[in-house]
């Protein structure tokens, strides 16, 4: 079984020329590091979403405020694009006006 954490090596396709060697090694030194980020990143969004669905307003804006903080730095280290990142923080916003609004009725 293939571990994740290991680093590929691909036979077929393997560089020949020192630059395109260190090339590889940088890119799958990049590729655990984002992969890290990537799930800590949807870890916060998965706590912002399970807040919003136990109707906890309080815990949903405190998850949404860690949220924003962690959709600006990966899209401001390129791990997810700018649009998409301010997609997120404005369906979360109207998840969390929404919860607030219901609430307060």
């Amino acid at each position: 079984m293939f571990h994740c954490d290991r680093p590929r090596v691909n036979r077929s396709n393997m560089a020949n020329t020192k630059s395109a060697k260190k090339s590889l090694r940088q890119n799958e030194k990049r590729r655990l590091h984002n992969r890290t980020r990537r799930s800590a990143l949807r870890s916060t969004l998965k706590k912002f979403r399970l807040a919003i669905e136990a109707g906890d307003a309080e815990l949903a804006t405190a998850q949404f405020r860690a949220a924003v903080k962690v959709l600006d730095k990966a899209a401001s280290k390129n791990l997810l694009h700018a649009n998409a990142a301010s997609r997120l923080k404005s369906r979360m916003n109207k998840k969390l006006k929404a919860l607030a609004t219901a609430s307060a009725s």
